[in-house]
Parts: structure tokens; C-alpha cells; sequence
């Protein structure tokens, strides 16, 4: 009787063909055996639910997944979210969880302030103005100097540490509101600021809050309320911490000014999408976190990340307070 092929210890969930070159090949220099559920046909559960450790990019790790998986130690979501994963359902199992939260930090600041540079100034509309033949439009709004607005960030972490650099350096008035983080602690110079205040005061408003129960829908109607008619809303952190109903109402209303968006509560965004019908919101396509340098990295420490959970080495960034070991993996199989 021929032996029985050896399991994939690690299994790509989805989207394996993103992987980079240098990525692939380090899970093969590693002598661990790999799979892509992709190719398992129908049921991608062939291979995950018999894997020690996940790679996850867009793949729904819900309650359902969790209670199949027979071995898991470990999954960890290709990116800094990871909302699309039952954390806790994983931690009851003993199923660390871990991201990769600092790859792309300064593309993504670097891309809110490209959305906001853009349509602070009159881009977008000034773009399609002389386009259309008219070499001095009639402005819809006024256009202010950067140093009369109010720059604020909706979360005071990595990235919007990183944003509200950029900002200081075009002169803006900085503000920030992150209820977790003491007043001290804030970047000289930043206004820390309640929420209420942070809408008000805010002439341009940066979201790089995590998407969690608390944050979904943070910013509806009676949050868009609170702010200035010539106000800017830019996300780039996760799509449904705005409610996009709220917001194109807000936007056909003339209640906020503009809005950049880099992510959608739906992806990809359908073609006859409200927002792409507005001619005040500029919209680019979940890639804000995108650089030859960031893709490179992100699949590097995924994989590396993937590694010593496989060798039980302790995790560079679990989110779910599980460290598994060596033997976790056998006490979990059936």
C-alpha cells in the first residue's frame, strides 16, 4: 500500500496568485509543505480544514470555519485588518491570530494626503473643467489656504501618527480624537480632541480607525451632520466605518463638501455605484497600501509570520492574545 501524501502544513486561502516571487519561494526554501486551497476546486475547505497555519487575505474566517479546523495553531490575515476573521471564536480554540500591521504605513499616509491635497485644491474638478474646454471655471466652493484648515485624524496609531507628519509639513492646524490613547501621548503640536469636537473643528477629516462593532458606521448621518459644509471626508482605513447610504446623501445635499475613498463596505465598488456618479468624490481602488516596496514586504512577514507559528516560535503581532507552541497543534487534531 503506497503511503498517504503528507499534508500541507500551511495553506493559502485565497488570492495565492498575488503571492510574490520572493515570497513563494521562501515557503519553498523552507522545506514546510504548502497548499493553495484555490486549488482545491469547489470546497477550498479541503485543504483548510486540515492546515496548521492559515494564510488569509480576503477568505471569511467565521465561527463556522473555525469549528471545522482540526489542527490550526495559527492564521494570519495578509494585511492590517483583520475583521474579516472570528477573533474570538479563534482565541476560544487556542487559535492565535495574528496581522501584519506596519508594511504599509507610509503609502497609505502617503495616499489620505494625496486624496486630500487633491481635493482641497480644486483637482479633480479643475482636471475636468479645462478638459471640457473652460480655462477659468466657476469654482463650486472656495478654495482656502492650507494654513486657515483644520487637519484631523480619526485614530492616532501608526498610520494616522504618519498622516498628521505630512500634514504639519503643508501647515495645517492638527487635530486628533483616539479614545485609547492618553492625552500625553499624542504628537506635539496635535489638538487631542474628543469626537464631537474632532467632526465640528475639522475642515479636512482622515479616518485610520480599525474596523470593529464600535467603529461600524461610526460616521452616519448624525455624524456627518456635525460637520462643515466645505468639510472633506478621506478613508482609507475600512469601508464601513462609513455608512455609504449616509454619505451619498450627505454629498447630493451639499452638507460636506467631498470625499476621497480608497475603501468601500462592497468591493469592488459596482460600476453604477452612486459614489462614481458624484462628481465630488474621488475615489481610487483599495490601493492606498500599495508600493513595489509594501507588496514585497507584506508577503515577506506574512510568510515569516506563518513560519514560526509552524516551528512554535514566538508571534510578532498576534491580536488575539494566543502564543501556540509546538504541542498545541496535536492537542487540537481529532
Amino acid at each position: 500500500m503506497s503511503a498517504l501524501p503528507e499534508l500541507p502544513r500551511i495553506v493559502i486561502t485565497d488570492r495565492a496568485t498575488h503571492f510574490t516571487n520572493a515570497s513563494r519561494e521562501m515557503l519553498e526554501r523552507s522545506g514546510v509543505v504548502f497548499a493553495d486551497a484555490e486549488s482545491a476546486g469547489e470546497d477550498p475547505m479541503h485543504w483548510i480544514r486540515n492546515a496548521e497555519v492559515l494564510l488569509v487575505t480576503w477568505f471569511p474566517v467565521t465561527a463556522d470555519v473555525v469549528a471545522q479546523l482540526r489542527r490550526c495553531r495559527a492564521i494570519i490575515r495578509i494585511g492590517v485588518g483583520y475583521d474579516n476573521v472570528d477573533t474570538e471564536a479563534a482565541r476560544a480554540r487556542g487559535i492565535a491570530v495574528c496581522n501584519v500591521p506596519d508594511y504599509g504605513t507610509e503609502e497609505v499616509a502617503d495616499h489620505a494626503m494625496a486624496l486630500a491635497l487633491s481635493l482641497s485644491r480644486g483637482l479633480p474638478f479643475l482636471e475636468r473643467s479645462l478638459r471640457s474646454g473652460q480655462w477659468i471655471p466657476a469654482l463650486p466652493g472656495p478654495i482656502a489656504a492650507f494654513r486657515t484648515l483644520c487637519f484631523g485624524v480619526l485614530g492616532c496609531g501608526r498610520i494616522g501618527r504618519a498622516t498628521l507628519e505630512r500634514a504639519r509639513a503643508f501647515r495645517f492646524q492638527l487635530l486628533a480624537c483616539d479614545p485609547y490613547l492618553p492625552a500625553e501621548a499624542f504628537p506635539a503640536g496635535v489638538r487631542a480632541c474628543a469626537l464631537d469636537e474632532l467632526l465640528a473643528w475639522s475642515d479636512i477629516l482622515s479616518l485610520h480607525a480599525p474596523l470593529t462593532p464600535e467603529t461600524r458606521h461610526l460616521i452616519n448621518t448624525r455624524r456627518l451632520a456635525q460637520m462643515k459644509p466645505t468639510s472633506i471626508l478621506i478613508n482609507t482605513a475600512r469601508g464601513a466605518i462609513v455608512d455609504t447610504h449616509a454619505l451619498v446623501e450627505a454629498l447630493a445635499d451639499r452638507r460636506i463638501a467631498a470625499a476621497g475613498l480608497d475603501v468601500f463596505e462592497e468591493e469592488p465598488l459596482p460600476p453604477d455605484h452612486p459614489l462614481l456618479q458624484s462628481p465630488r468624490v474621488l475615489v481610487t481602488p483599495h490601493h492606498a497600501w500599495y508600493s513595489t516596496q509594501s507588496r514585497e514586504a507584506l508577503y515577506r512577514m506574512a510568510v515569516e509570520e506563518a513560519l514560526r507559528a509552524v516551528h512554535g516560535v514566538p508571534l510578532r503581532s498576534c491580536v488575539n492574545g494566543v502564543q501556540p507552541n509546538r504541542a498545541s497543534a496535536s492537542a487540537q487534531e481529532r
